[in-house]
C-alpha cells in the first residue's frame, strides 16, 4: 500500500481545485492513437479519462488503428499502402480496419468496465455509447491516387452525441463513417477527433499521441518543446514545413489543431502516450506536459504601440482616482510604453499590464494590471498576466514582482507569494513607498 504524505498532497490537491472548478461542465474530445493502445497503455489511459468524467467533464474519446490495421493486414499477406500520410484502403484494408475497430471497441468498453478495488477504476461508473454519429464521404481519387474506400468527414451528428455526454456517458468513437447509402469509409481518428471538437464546439481537443509536442526548433529534435504556440504562430509554423507523411512528422497532429482552433475550438493540444498520466499533468498543471495551440484571438491581446495611450489613461484613470493604482502621467506611459500589453475589442482597450525588467536581479515588475469592470471576470486579468510571463521569460527572467494594496489575493491565488521590501532590486526599492505601504508579492517562472 502506498503512503500518502500530507506536507505534499495536500498543497498539491489544493493546487489542483481550480482547475477542477473550471472544467467541471467542459467538453473535451480526446483522440487516442492507435500506437498508444499497442504500447499497453490503454488501461493507464482508461483511468485517467475515468478520473476526468468523475469531476464532470463531457468526454468524446476517438481512437486510433493505424497499427493494429497494419497488423490485421500483415496477418492476410498484404501490404499497407499510404500517400501523402494517407491509408490507400482497398477491399482487403477495409477488411482489415473493421476488424481493428470491433476488437478496439471491445478491449476499450472492456477497460471503462473495471472496478476492481484499490485501483483508480474502484466505484467508477462510466457508460460507454458508441453509434453511427458519423457521415462521410470518400476521398477520391488525388493526383491520380485511388483512395478507394478511404474516406472525410462530411457531417458529425453534433446534436445526438451532446444529448448523450449530457446524460453523463462518454461517446466512443471509431474512426467509421457510411454515406447516406450505407457504404462504408475508412477515416483518420484525427480528421474525426477534429471535425467533433468543432462540431460540439468543445472546450479542448486532445491528441495523446507518439509526438512529445511541437519543438521550439522543429528542425532540432532536442530543442525544447514549445507548450503554448498561439494560432497565428502555429499557421505560420505550419506555411513553412513540408507536407506531413507520417505521424511524427511536425505538421501531422498541428494541422489538425490549427483547424480546430480555426473552427471554433479553444485549445487544442498535442501530448505525449510515452509519459504516464500525461493527460491529467496537461490538463490539471499551469505549464502542463505537451504543446497547446491557443485561439487567444491575437489581433485583441498584444503589445501596445504610441497609439495606446490614450486608451490606457483612460483604463487606469479611474483605477488612479480610487487608490488602487498609483498615479502615471502621461509623458510616462508615452516613454514605457513599449513595456505594456493591452487586450482591444472594436478598438476600445479593454485591459492592460507593463512589465519593468531588472536584468541585474535577473527579475521583472508587473506594473498597472487592470481590466475594464464590464470585463472583469471572463479571464482578460489572466491573459494578460501570461503574456507578461511569457514575456518576462523571453527576456531570461526567473522571476516576476507586483506591488498591490487591495489585490493581493488574486495575485496569490495564481502563484503569487509575499516577501518583504527588503526582496526589491536595489533600483526598485529606492522608488518604494514606504507611506503606501504596498505589499511585494513574487512569482517564480518555470
Amino acid at each position: 500500500m502506498s503512503v500518502v504524505f500530507p506536507h505534499t498532497f495536500v498543497p498539491w490537491f489544493r493546487a489542483v481545485a481550480p482547475y477542477i472548478h473550471a472544467y467541471r461542465g467542459k467538453t473535451f474530445v480526446v483522440g487516442l492513437a492507435g500506437e498508444a493502445i499497442a504500447a499497453g497503455k490503454l488501461n493507464a489511459f482508461v483511468q485517467d479519462l475515468a478520473i476526468l468524467h468523475a469531476m464532470g467533464i463531457k468526454l468524446v474519446l476517438v481512437h486510433g488503428f493505424r497499427p493494429q490495421v497494419d497488423e490485421q493486414l500483415a496477418a492476410k499477406g498484404h501490404v499497407s499502402r499510404f500517400v501523402r500520410g494517407l491509408r490507400v484502403t482497398d477491399p482487403v484494408a477495409l477488411d482489415a480496419a473493421q476488424e481493428a475497430a470491433g476488437q478496439l471497441r471491445f478491449e476499450i468498453e472492456a477497460a471503462f468496465s473495471q472496478g476492481l478495488p484499490n485501483t483508480p477504476m474502484a466505484n467508477a461508473t462510466v457508460r460507454v455509447v458508441s453509434g453511427n454519429f458519423l457521415i462521410a464521404r470518400p476521398v477520391g481519387i488525388v493526383d491520380g491516387v485511388d483512395f478507394i474506400h478511404s474516406g472525410l468527414v462530411r457531417r458529425v451528428d453534433g446534436a445526438a452525441i451532446r444529448r448523450a455526454i449530457d446524460t453523463g456517458a462518454l461517446v466512443l468513437l471509431s474512426p467509421f463513417g457510411f454515406s447516406p447509402t450505407g457504404e462504408a469509409f475508412n477515416l483518420t481518428m484525427e480528421d474525426v477527433a477534429t471535425s467533433t471538437a468543432i462540431a460540439l464546439q468543445a472546450d479542448k481537443l486532445v491528441f495523446v499521441t507518439e509526438m512529445p509536442g511541437i519543438r521550439e526548433n522543429p528542425a532540432d529534435g532536442d530543442s525544447a518543446i514549445d507548450t503554448e504556440l498561439a494560432l497565428a504562430d502555429a499557421r505560420r509554423l505550419l506555411a513553412m514545413l513540408p507536407p506531413p507523411e507520417r505521424p511524427t512528422d511536425t505538421a501531422f497532429y498541428l494541422r489538425h489543431c490549427v483547424k480546430a482552433c480555426e473552427g471554433g475550438v479553444e485549445r487544442s493540444h498535442i501530448l505525449p502516450f510515452a509519459v504516464d498520466g500525461a493527460l491529467l499533468q496537461e490538463v490539471f498543471t499551469h505549464d502542463g506536459i505537451g504543446t497547446m495551440v491557443v485561439d487567444e484571438k491575437l489581433e485583441s491581446l498584444r503589445e501596445a504601440t504610441p497609439d495606446d495611450v490614450g486608451g490606457i489613461l483612460t483604463l487606469i484613470e479611474p483605477f488612479e482616482r480610487d487608490g488602487t493604482l498609483v498615479r502615471r502621467e502621461r509623458t510616462e506611459i508615452e516613454r514605457d510604453v513599449a513595456n505594456y500589453t493591452v487586450i482591444e475589442h472594436d478598438g476600445i482597450i479593454f485591459g492592460c499590464a507593463a512589465l519593468y525588467p531588472y536584468p541585474e536581479s535577473r527579475t521583472g515588475e508587473m506594473a498597472a494590471l487592470t481590466v475594464l469592470p464590464v470585463s472583469q471576470g471572463q479571464g482578460d486579468g489572466e491573459r494578460l498576466l501570461k503574456r507578461i510571463e511569457q514575456r518576462a521569460k523571453g527576456m531570461g527572467l526567473d522571476s516576476i514582482f507586483v506591488l498591490t494594496t487591495r489585490t493581493m489575493h488574486w495575485f496569490i491565488k495564481r502563484g503569487f507569494a509575499p516577501v518583504d521590501p527588503d526582496w526589491l532590486p536595489e533600483a526598485r526599492k529606492r522608488k518604494y513607498n514606504w507611506d503606501r505601504r504596498s505589499q511585494v508579492l513574487v512569482k517564480r517562472l518555470g
